[in-house]
């Protein structure tokens, strides 16, 4: 296996990097613990990396594992409809997604950007640019640490 994971509190923080690495490998095994966990000589001799999904405690690392899973299927290509979609996503580029609006384009008078509507491919995706840096900027200023 090119890898095999072990869902725990004590491994690296999971992030879309990562998912990133893991879709390019071809064969992946999660291990998940339940309760207290795993014998700890499987970790020792077994596992080639730990992954935690935040600083919380769960019954199990099923869920971990699902998650895991999830993000990086999305990235494999072929896996989801639009393939350019998923480079788009929060945290590829550590920024947060600009905002998505749907139609109508004018719902109880909460109106559409009008550059959304303008069919200036350019303009829009310098807007999609700015927004989902001030929206990083202002949500999750840890993120930009590597741009500045």
């Amino acid at each position: 296996y090119d890898e095999i994971i072990y869902t725990s509190p004590d491994g690296i923080r999971y992030d879309q990097h990562e998912a990133n690495r893991l879709s390019t490998l071809e064969n992946i095994v999660i291990l998940c613990g339940h309760y207290k966990g795993i014998d700890y000589r499987i970790r020792e001799h077994l596992i080639t990396r730990e992954i935690s999904i935040g600083d919380y405690v769960l019954t199990g690392g099923e869920l971990a594992a699902a998650i895991i899973a999830d993000s990086v299927v999305r990235v494999v290509p072929g896996a989801i409809g639009d393939e350019s979609s998923a480079l788009t996503d929060s945290f590829q580029d550590n920024l947060l997604a600009p905002p998505v609006y749907t139609r109508p384009a004018d719902f109880r008078g909460w109106k559409v950007p009008d550059v959304l509507l303008s069919g200036n491919f350019a303009e829009i995706a310098r807007w999609q640019e700015q927004q989902a840096f001030e929206r990083t900027e202002r949500l999750r200023p840890d993120l930009l640490e590597d741009k500045r």
